[in-house]
């Protein structure tokens, strides 16, 4: 997978280019996440994992000490084979990390027929975002802070129903969460074809959260209203 390359200077066309790649690596990368990802949530389901189960707050908080922990190695890492190894790493944990929910899902009667649902919906959502992004003229560049601000409000939001233990909150949320990190993978494609982001490592980091939020919410959502008992 080729490396690193600043497309500071050069012809239109060399600029391309290199956003081309950077965009072709982000997606063989972001494929390739996805390897560690099922096999951290296959292990975590064999072994039953629970991450704090007894204290979810502590869970919660220990879990986004772990997340930025990453993210430092990641982005002090980007421009090396390193980088890679240690995204990879992290896809292993947030696999780990989804083991749970896989767990509860596979309880139901349909529950592998919901994974599938939940896997196929998120790969739509992910094909039409990122077409949308390619070929639209629009510029979502303004969208940046007020994703942020939602992803700050859905974090307070999901922290205060540890203690609050609200069904409609956790509804609210989940849709909440669909709908932002699909904006944001908008948001974030178009960041590397327009040269905001030049670094394939941190692409796939930005649009694997994406994924990943958007998988899980909606997993979540398919088990609540689809989940079948024996």
């Amino acid at each position: 997978m080729d490396q690193q390359l600043q497309p500071t200077f050069g012809t239109a066309s060399d600029v391309l280019a290199v956003r081309h790649r950077v965009l072709r690596n982000t997606y063989w990368l972001l494929a390739i996440s996805m390897i560690p990802t099922v096999l951290g949530a296959w292990l975590g389901v064999q072994m039953k994992f629970s991450f704090f189960a007894g204290s979810p707050f502590m869970g919660f908080m220990l879990f986004l000490a772990i997340a930025f922990g990453f993210f430092y190695a990641i982005e002090r890492t980007k421009n090396s084979g390193l980088g890679v190894a240690i995204l990879l790493g992290f896809t292993f944990f947030m696999g780990l990390m989804l083991s749970r929910l896989i767990g509860q899902i596979l309880g139901f009667a349909n529950g592998v027929q919901l994974i599938t649902t939940a896997f196929g919906g998120t790969a739509a959502i992910l094909a039409t975002m990122a077409s949308i992004a390619t070929v639209s003229k629009r510029d979502f560049s303004g969208l940046g802070k007020w994703l942020f601000a939602g992803v700050i409000v859905i974090l307070l939001a999901a922290l205060a129903n540890v203690f609050l233990h609200l069904p409609a909150l956790y509804l609210v949320v989940s849709v909440l969460a669909i709908a932002i990190f699909s904006a944001y993978i908008l948001y974030d494609v178009q960041q590397i074809i327009n040269g905001g982001e030049t670094n394939y490592i941190t692409a796939t980091l930005n649009i694997y959260l994406d994924v990943y939020n958007i998988f899980t919410n909606l997993l979540a959502l398919l088990g609540i209203f689809g989940g079948e008992r024996d």
